[in-house]
Order: structure tokens, then C-alpha cells, then sequence
């Protein structure tokens, strides 16, 4: 990447604040390791559960509806207190989390991935929150959309991690045998082959406790920087912990009361009631009030939350079903699967290298719109196609759909940072902290749309099969697919691709009066 912003010799990342610069971009690193590595298991327990696609799914919903949940909590502690303090509550949360992996392998229960996932995520929410701003403060803000893709552009790295983990680790030690299979088994064989696919889900989670663990000494030993402070008032400030302390409350609370007096409810409407209380306390409190109607007056930035919504509903959920496609098309095992899975996140990643460089000669939402429109056609690749071999490479086989769905990985790459930036430039300091909890809690689109395109795959008679019609809708029980059902299922991309288009070609002008 170039150093310096077009017309100028400004620094993207200033020399001073570069150790802290790097050291954010690990976290930015860990939890794309994190979110890949936890696509991976939702096939993963649909095999070893032997449950329906849609409960597999509920992985997703608990991962992305913790970051809606915690979200708007980060964004005041990081306003009460200050960012360093966000990444380190951020860390340790996630330690916790992953720990809680270990009672979840040795009873054998899903509910209780469930919440450990939960948990692993709200580390991930805080420390979201906490980061994307944290990166856009350490230097000039006209440079700020490139350094925060530059950071970005480190997510992925973690991301290619995060699939080779799943594949060598999880995915290899899958047991082969089938839900039926399973279901004819002893009770004590299958429970030790449960036990094992277990053990090597739990490994990688509870091993990366270490580097999280280092991540947060240097943020404990690191100075805090007067930058940080916040104008707020002073007699707020008096009071800081205990909003924080009543916030977390606000957040916490609704989501165990819930859970325990109703535990059969369903996972998504659990997470959407317990995204009131944070809201609540927002309108409870008459400053995060007045900053909340403040953000909600600028159509660039309720409507960035709206395009983010939609950005990361489509990238976690094409990325979700991105192996049961390729299982379901190309005959493929879902380890051989997670290869193309792999190439898909190195093309994403170049893509972004390639994108963040040319932002400085180019209209980032220009861009994003020319992306956007490529996503959309790499979509009806997907859908309609054939899965004909075209050639070969290392023995893996490329089709014309394949290679689409490959593409549309590459279309993504811009689109979270350059949506982040758009929706948040010109706001002030303080509205960009509670904008920035936004923006996260609009990662929930990765909780809601994930389940709805898992409707589509595992449905036989879905109305979206009307797309697919002259398409084979034999059902494979052990995918619990079709051919048909899951092409017809990238129709959720593209109405998601359609409205980050929208979004670019709305606001593709930069920030104006008229945007406040």
C-alpha cells in the first residue's frame, strides 16, 4: 500500500502511534480468524449433532447476534473510559469464552457451544467496536478510509488462518459416517466419536486463549493517549463506572432472563428482545439520547447501518454455505470443500490490497458501486451456471459456477470498511464512538440472513425454487439439499448485493452539510 494520501506527504499511520497501529491490526487479524473459522461449524455440527441445516445455523446466530448485543455497551465504555480499556475487557471476554468450550466438549451439548460461542463473540463485538474507531483516531481523517481498509485488510489474513484451522483440525477429524449411520450405532461408539470431533473443535479455540492473552498484556503496558479523552461533561465523567456497571446490566440481563424463563424460544427472537435493553439505556440516558437522535438525523449514516446490515448478512452467510454448495455441486467432501472456501478469502484479500491502493486516485464508493454491480451478476453465475469441470488444478475442479462464487468473494473485499467509513465520515468524536456501535450491532445481518438462505437450502418446496425449476430437485439426505434448493438460495446475495449498490450510489459524493 502506498504511504502517503494522494496531493500530499501525510502519513496514513503516524509514525508515534504505528506499535499501536500493528498490535490493532492483530485483533483486527484474530477475530477474522475467529469468523471463518466458526462458518465452519455449521457443517461441522450438522454432522456431528446429526441435526437440520436450520439448527446448525443458530452457530451464526449466536455468533452475530452477540455483536448486536454488545455493541452499543462497547461504545459507551469506550466513551466513559477509553479505547484501550475496550480492547482489553474486548480480550479477556473472549478468554473466557473460549474456555467455555471445554465443559460444552465434555458433556457433549450443543446448547452449551451455544452459549460459549455467545460469549466468544461478545469479546469479538467489544473489541469491533472498540478497534474500527480506535484505527480511524490515529491519524489525519482524510486519510481515515484508507487506513481503516489497510487495517482491514489484515482480517482476512486471520481469515485464511482461521479456515486452515477449521479444515486440518475440525473438518479432517469429522467422522465420515452419515446421520443414519450414526443413528444405528452403539450409543457408547457414537458417543466416543462424538467426544473426539469435539476434542479437535475445542483445540483451536481454547490455544488461541494464548495469543489473545499477549495481545492484552501489551494493551495493559501500553499508555494511554490523551487523544482518547473525551469531551464529555465533567460531571458525567464523575459517574463513568457506574454507567458502564448499569450498561452492562442493560445488555446482560434481559438475555439471561430470557434465556432461563423461556429456553425454548427461538434463538433469533432471543437475540432481537435482548438488543432492547442496550436500546433502552440509550434513551434512558439524555446525552447518549441526544447523541443517538443526533446520528439519526443523517440519512449517510442510518443508512451505512442499513448497507451494513445487508454486507455482512451476505458475506457471512454466502460464506456459510459456500462448502455445501461445493459438496452439493462438485460431489466433494467438506474438507476438500474448504479449499475453495480458502481460495475464496485469498482472492478477497487481494482484492482489498488491490482496492485499498487505488482508493487514493479513485471515489471509494464509486468503487464499491462497480463491485457491487460484479457481485450481482457473479450471483446469477452461481445460480444458474453448470457445474460442467472446466479444468483442473492440484486436483481440485473449476466449473463456470464455481468460479463465480469464487468471484463474488472478490467483489466483497471493499465493502465493510468502505460502508464504515462512508457512514461514519464527518461525524463528531463522541457521535463516532456511538456510530460506530451502530454499525456492529448492523453485523446482526449475519444472524438473521444466514437462517433465511438456510431456509432456502433445506426446504424442498421453497418459493424461491421457481428460480431453479429446470435445475435437478432431488433431495440429498445427507446434505439436506438439493441442487436446485441451494441455487435458488443465492438469490439472498443478491438482494443483499443490490442494496450495498444502492447504498454506493446514493452517497457516493463526498460528506456535505447537507448529510448533517
Amino acid at each position: 500500500m502506498s504511504k502517503y494520501a494522494k496531493g500530499d506527504m501525510t502519513p496514513v499511520v503516524p509514525r508515534k502511534v504505528r506499535s499501536v497501529f500493528f498490535m490493532l491490526v492483530s485483533c483486527f487479524a484474530l477475530w477474522g480468524l475467529l469468523n471463518n473459522m466458526t462458518d465452519n461449524l455449521v457443517p461441522a455440527f450438522k454432522n456431528i449433532f446429526t441435526i437440520p441445516q436450520e439448527q446448525a445455523a443458530l452457530v451464526q446466530v449466536a455468533f452475530y447476534g452477540a455483536y448486536a448485543v454488545l455493541a452499543i455497551f462497547a461504545s459507551i465504555l469506550i466513551e466513559e473510559f477509553s479505547y484501550k480499556k475496550g480492547v482489553l475487557i474486548g480480550l479477556g471476554v473472549y478468554i473466557a469464552g473460549a474456555l467455555a468450550y471445554i465443559p460444552a466438549c465434555i458433556n457433549q451439548s450443543f446448547e452449551i457451544y451455544f452459549v460459549a460461542i455467545f460469549v466468544v463473540a461478545c469479546g469479538c463485538s467489544v473489541l469491533e467496536t472498540t478497534c474500527n474507531p480506535y484505527v480511524i483516531s490515529l491519524g489525519p481523517e482524510k486519510t481515515a478510509v484508507r487506513r481503516l481498509n489497510f487495517a482491514q485488510a489484515f482480517n482476512p489474513v486471520g481469515s485464511i488462518c482461521g479456515i486452515l484451522l477449521a479444515q486440518q483440525l475440525i473438518l479432517k477429524n469429522l467422522n465420515p459416517a452419515t446421520a443414519d449411520e450414526r443413528a444405528a450405532m452403539p450409543t457408547e461408539q457414537l458417543q466416543e466419536i462424538v467426544h473426539n470431533e469435539l476434542f479437535w473443535v475445542c483445540a483451536p479455540y481454547v490455544g488461541l486463549c494464548a495469543i489473545a492473552f499477549l495481545i492484552w498484556i501489551f494493551f495493559l503496558r501500553t499508555k494511554e493517549e490523551q487523544q482518547e479523552s473525551t469531551d464529555a461533561p465533567a460531571e458525567n465523567k464523575a459517574n463513568s463506572g457506574l454507567r458502564v456497571l448499569i450498561a452492562a446490566l442493560f445488555a446482560v440481563v434481559p438475555l439471561v432472563v430470557l434465556y432461563f424463563l423461556f429456553p425454548d424460544m427461538d434463538k433469533v427472537h432471543w437475540v432481537l428482545y435482548g438488543t432492547l435493553g442496550p436500546i433502552a439505556y440509550l434513551f434512558i440516558v439524555k446525552d447518549y439520547r441526544a447523541m443517538l437522535f443526533s446520528l439519526l438525523s443523517q440519512p449517510r449514516y442510518w443508512c451505512g447501518v442499513i448497507a451494513q446490515f445487508f454486507y455482512v448478512g451476505v458475506q457471512i452467510a454466502a460464506w456459510t454455505y459456500l462448502n455445501v454448495y461445493c459438496c452439493k455441486e462438485l460431489g466433494v467432501t467438506p474438507a476438500t470443500a474448504a479449499t475453495y472456501y480458502l481460495i475464496s478469502i485469498i482472492l478477497f484479500i487481494v482484492c482489498r490490497w488491490i482496492a485499498t491502493y487505488y482508493m487514493k486516485k479513485f471515489n471509494p464508493a464509486s468503487m464499491m458501486s462497480l463491485f457491487a454491480v460484479a457481485a450481482i451478476a457473479a450471483c446469477a453465475g452461481v445460480i444458474y451456471l453448470p457445474s460442467d469441470i472446466l479444468f483442473s488444478i492440484g486436483g481440485l475442479g473449476f466449473s463456470a459456477n464455481i468460479l463465480c462464487l469464487i468471484a463474488m468473494s472478490g467483489c466483497m473485499s471493499l465493502m465493510f470498511p468502505t460502508i464504515y467509513g462512508i457512514a461514519l465520515g464527518g461525524l463528531s468524536q463522541r457521535d463516532v464512538k456511538l456510530g460506530a456501535a451502530g454499525l456492529i450491532m448492523a453485523i446482526l445481518g449475519g444472524a438473521l440472513i444466514t437462517p433465511w438462505m438456510a431456509g432456502i437450502i433445506g426446504d424442498a418446496e421453497s418459493c424461491w425454487l421457481g428460480l431453479t425449476a429446470a435445475f435437478d430437485n432431488t433431495w440429498d439426505t445427507n446434505l439436506g439439499t438439493s441442487s436446485a434448493a441451494v441455487r435458488a438460495s443465492f438469490i439472498v446475495p443478491a438482494i443483499c448485493f443490490a442494496v450495498v449498490l444502492l447504498y454506493s450510489l446514493i452517497f457516493r459524493k463526498t460528506t456535505t452539510s447537507s448529510d448533517k
